[in-house]
């Protein structure tokens, strides 16, 4: 956000900088952190000493020094007359003078005494970085309409990294007004209890994997957690044409609690769908799989137009209206109203969609394509399209398949005005296939990281690439983060550790309690060559620690995801021979392994709506509480995911969580509740209900959002010429179907390692156990079949290469 778009000060710049570099911070004391607490002493112009005026957007207010005081004879009175967007509020001033000095890694509790006459009233925090400047840090707590003087409390998150100091005030962001005063800010003593290693040291240090005795049943390559702790697992026909042929489509729930899977009807080929929680906690699942490519590779994958809703309660499927076209391989994200957005896929004739699609919330249907915004763009096939705060689709450059779309690789959405714009800065972006992304914690942040990657159809060696984008900046742009770590990879002859710039794709990211990110799985090439790695990335200093590897090979069609428990659960991997891995493997964190877990002992209301104070109660101090929503995932992709940071108000063990204001967040829908303490051991999840959202209902206000990538520089486009669909290739899978079965998957292209000579890539089909490969007709693309016998890389065809 640029600063002096946001907020008119009264302090000159110059003045301000100077301050910065002359006056060194100061330590934090005991006492209250804040000068001129209650306004009492008078300023140079018409603010009170150590507080300015400060906001953005198009409204009418006031700042006023009035005598209605909590105590004293002083207050600050902020109101708002007409609000079209933005707000206005009274700051800390940003200066070394005044500014309130912090440690990183530390927290702090503010109080204050207010009144208000709207519901759109927060406390909002600015952090002064040593690099960066002044910026916009997050908002901690929406204030209750109050007609009498009333105290409000909240504690901070852990400052982050490179911050020396805060600003903060209330903000008001609707018509009516904010009065405060009797600010205070006290730092949070540091944890008694250090962590206490209850497991190995390896355990400790690094975790552990169990493999489950009980095996998946169903070849599941989509994994939804439901919000009564089981998980639902697709499979439909599961990447086999057989099962296709016989209509044997197949999903299964999984029960965590006692290790049981219950096989369910599931009434189409729901393989390589799309799918997302609604509000009340449903499952949407969009399109599938109409038809496997016909054996001579002429026609390729196609997407039916149905659609369904998987009923937690039934476990049971109930057919939606059509989708307008066919979408194999869609996007599927959960916009702030509840609504759901799908872009990309193939049609039923196997071209590429172009076709937006909206599910209407209010309507539980897919709307006519005539009431959708269109631009008229393909996006490929699962686009990582994640929610923004101010309601903007993010497209991160995360795909499955080839190359990445037109430009840059990565691009913001704004579905209202129907505009694209470029973001730069992705590596690689042609190398970014079954790739992660994910946002990072907590959403409030705003900062997006992508990892990983390849490209299926030049086939080279995937990378080690990481992306980190702030969407707080005003013209973001990705820069490179820090390379994922190898581990060991199986070329053939069993695991050897990873060398030169050897990565992987199909890469898995899963966001912890602990406001950190597993990353695990992943494969050298297409579907074959398994790399066994896993690490944990710290968004607060940008880092990887290698931790455990999944002792299971978790390649394509591979999930990972969060259990309520805290730990993490991966299913999955169809090599190109077509072959399925049905174990199932469980990660426990080594945070699980610091001592006994805090324990949520009761939470008042499970039904949360937007702004709400909610208490829990808990056995022992805990260091901050957020709402991870529960996993949608297939293909390394998950646009959902998030976590969202509850500022707390503690008292004991009663701890007050606030909740944004903002649906764009947390949309609508259930989430798992965690409680972690001081040395990042989390409790076992809570289930809770967002909905509303009651921040929106007043006519003349809206949730408070702030003007994050305001102003990106990159080439913007409008809707395109209308257009049936895009011309997809029908190998677009990777995949030369002149080959063995439908399932098999001989490479169009074979890793560049690989000589291009028939004895060459048949050792390398060999290595990567494909066995006997009949040819599908006349034609041999690839050379393996020199006799003309119909079977590929047979002795005759060895001794003619």
């Amino acid at each position: 956000m640029n600063k002096y778009r946001r907020r008119t000060a009264l302090v000159g710049v110059g003045a301000l900088t100077a301050g910065l570099l002359l006056t060194a911070p100061q330590p934090a004391s005991a006492a209250n952190l804040i000068r001129n607490p209650g306004f009492e002493t008078a300023g140079t112009g018409d603010m009170p000493y150590c507080w300015e005026k400060s906001g953005w957007g198009d409204n009418d207010f006031t700042f006023t020094t009035t005598n209605d005081a909590h105590t004293g004879g002083k207050a600050m009175k902020v109101e708002l007359t007409r609000r079209v967007d933005g707000d206005r509020k009274a700051l800390i001033t940003e200066s070394a003078e005044c500014a309130p000095v912090v440690t990183p890694g530390k927290q702090y509790d503010l109080g204050l005494w207010y009144k208000t006459t709207t519901p759109d009233a927060a406390i909002t925090l600015f952090r002064h970085d040593a690099t960066a400047g002044w910026q916009y840090w997050t908002d901690l707590k929406t204030l209750d309409l109050a007609g009498d003087w009333t105290e409000a409390t909240v504690r901070t998150p852990e400052v982050p990294a490179g911050t020396d100091r805060i600003s903060w005030g209330v903000s008001v962001y609707g018509t009516g007004s904010a009065t405060t005063d009797d600010y205070r800010m006290d730092q949070v003593p540091d944890p008694v209890l250090p962590p206490q290693c209850t497991g190995t040291a390896e355990q400790c240090a690094n975790g552990k994997w169990d493999v489950l005795p009980t095996r998946n049943p169903v070849r599941s390559m989509h994994s939804v957690v439901l919000h009564n702790g089981k998980v639902l697992l697709i499979a439909g026909s599961g990447n086999d044409e057989s099962m296709f042929k016989a209509g044997t489509f197949t999903s299964a729930v999984y029960d965590p609690a006692n290790g049981s899977y219950k096989v369910v009807p599931t009434p189409k080929d729901m393989f390589c769908a799309g799918h997302v929680q609604l509000q009340d906690g449903r499952v949407l699942v969009m399109s599938g799989n109409k038809g496997y490519p016909s054996a001579d590779g002429r026609v390729g994958y196609q997407g039916y137009k149905d659609s369904y809703i998987f009923d937690p309660a039934t476990e049971t499927y109930t057919k939606t209206n059509d989708m307008n076209d066919g979408h194999w391989y869609p996007s599927a994200t959960v916009l702030g109203n509840g609504d759901v957005i799908s872009f990309g896929g193939l049609k039923e004739d196997s071209t590429g969609s172009v076709t937006a699609e909206l599910f209407s919330e209010a309507e539980q249907r897919w709307l006519p394509i005539w009431k959708v915004n269109q631009t008229w763009s393909y996006w490929g096939l699962y686009p990582s399209m994640i929610l923004m705060q101010d309601g903007r689709l993010f497209y991160s450059g995360s795909h499955v398949f080839g190359n990445n779309i037109p430009g840059t690789g990565s691009a913001i959405y704004d579905y209202g005005a129907n505009t694209t714009t470029q973001v730069p800065g992705l590596q690689k972006k042609d190398e970014r296939d079954q790739s992660a992304s994910v946002l990072l914690p907590p959403a409030q942040d705003q900062k997006v990281l992508t990892l990983g990657g390849g490209n299926i159809d030049s086939n080279p060696e995937a990378n080690r690439l990481t992306d980190i984008i702030d969407l707080k900046q005003p013209n973001p742009s990705y820069v490179a983060g820090p390379p994922i770590p190898q581990g060991t990879v199986d070329l053939g002859n069993g695991p050897v550790p990873q060398t030169g710039n050897q990565g992987k794709m199909y890469v898995s990211a899963v966001l912890l309690p602990d406001g950190k990110v597993l990353e695990t799985g992943g494969a050298l090439h297409n579907r074959a060559n398994p790399v066994y790695e896993t690490s944990i990335f710290d968004p607060g200093s940008e880092t990887f620690d290698p931790v455990a590897a999944d002792p299971e090979a978790r390649g394509y069609h591979s999930s990972a995801f969060l259990l309520p428990d805290g730990r993490v659960m991966t299913t999955g991997d169809n090599p190109g021979n077509g072959s399925w891995n049905h174990d199932v493997s469980v990660y426990s964190p080594p945070y699980l392994f610091k001592g006994p877990r805090p324990a949520i002992t009761s939470v008042i209301d499970t039904e949360w709506n937007y702004g709400d104070t909610q208490r829990i109660t808990v056995d022992r101090p805990i260091a901050k509480a957020e709402l991870i929503r529960p996993a949608a995932v297939t293909h390394s992709s998950d646009p959902n995911q998030r976590f969202v940071d509850l500022p707390l108000s503690v008292d004991g063990n009663n701890v007050d969580l606030n909740v944004t204001s903002n649906p764009n967040l947390a949309p609508p829908g259930w989430y798992m509740l965690f409680a972690v303490d001081a040395n990042g051991v989390p409790s076992v999840a809570k289930w809770v209900h967002l909905q509303g959202p009651q921040a929106l209902k007043a006519t003349d206000a809206a949730a408070h959002v702030h003007d994050f990538a305001d102003s990106p520089e990159g080439k913007v486009a409008g809707p395109g010429k209308k257009r049936t669909s895009q011309k997809v290739s029908p190998t677009i899978s990777g995949c030369d179907r002149h080959y063995g079965s439908i399932n098999v998957c001989v490479p169009t292209g074979f890793p560049a390692e690989v000589k291009k000579t028939t004895a060459a890539r048949c050792e390398w089909l060999k290595a990567n156990d494909y066995g006997r490969l009949k040819v599908n007709g006349k034609d041999d693309p690839l050379r393996l079949d020199r006799n003309g016998d119909g079977i590929a890389c047979g002795k005759g065809d060895m001794r003619r290469s």
